[in-house]
């Protein structure tokens, strides 16, 4: 469906390589889709979302709904994919599927918010971007951070669920290609391998020259930041999202 305003992404390849040995099984099948199919659930939506536990760039939320009579070989959970395959895999997913929309939740709204009520306003971006009438929707985990009259958690659902997972890989590539991005600006962190996430590079980077403008400031890896002129911001944490 739409990709977000920002920022502009490269084009992926789309040769995909012989399945490892190691995935051949482990695939994600439609049983619960068929599940809510059969109970009259016409539009089926597989949320997953990435970046959550990162110390810099956004949290990002994918959303997907995949046809029922079609389907794709090749895919698995996002976390058991190297960043090749899940590239390779990224515009086969977005050719197949019915509809897909992926939504942020950018540092400064992580930090204003707090990480939960973040996480729920960009799972309500991905939605409304997807411009369905939904009427179930399937959630990796065990915590409801959808909010839909019908949804349905799932733990380990990005290995259990088609839906799931695709929506695991389009949300990942989408977040690490826009760290990839962000790595221009900020070489000292090496985001474009660690993410946001912390390392050892990202957080010497941190004691050498502090907190980027991408940095969630709410977090406690601020309190031992030397860098006295940034400080941990407060998160708000009050707001009515929806």
């Amino acid at each position: 469906m739409k990709m977000p305003a920002r920022p502009n992404l490269p084009a992926v390849p789309t040769t995909v390589k012989p399945l490892r040995a190691a995935l051949k099984k482990r695939s994600p099948g439609l049983a619960e889709e068929r599940a809510l199919w059969d109970d009259g659930a016409e539009i089926v939506v597989g949320v997953d979302e990435v970046g959550r536990g990162a110390w810099a760039g956004p949290l990002t939320v994918g959303a997907v709904v995949v046809p029922r009579d079609r389907r794709i070989y090749k895919l698995r959970d996002s976390k058991q994919l190297t960043q090749d395959e899940r590239e390779s895999m990224f515009d086969r997913i977005v050719e197949w599927v019915d509809g897909w929309a992926i939504g942020h939740a950018w540092p400064e709204e992580c930090d204003r918010l707090g990480m939960s009520a973040a996480q729920r306003l960009a799972t309500r971006r991905a939605l409304d971007a997807l411009e369905f009438d939904i009427d179930a929707v399937l959630v990796d985990g065990n915590w409801d951070f959808v909010g839909h009259r019908r949804t349905r958690t799932l733990v380990k659902g990005d290995a259990r669920s088609v839906s799931i997972a695709a929506a695991s890989i389009l949300a990942k590539v989408t977040r690490d290609r826009i760290m990839a991005a962000e790595a221009e600006h900020f070489p000292a962190y090496a985001f474009e391998d660690n993410k946001g996430y912390p390392c050892p590079r990202h957080q010497t980077a941190l004691v050498g020259y502090g907190a980027t403008s991408i940095h969630r400031r709410s977090w406690a890896f601020m309190d031992s930041n030397p860098w006295t002129a940034q400080p941990r911001v407060t998160p708000g944490g009050q707001e009515q999202l929806f």
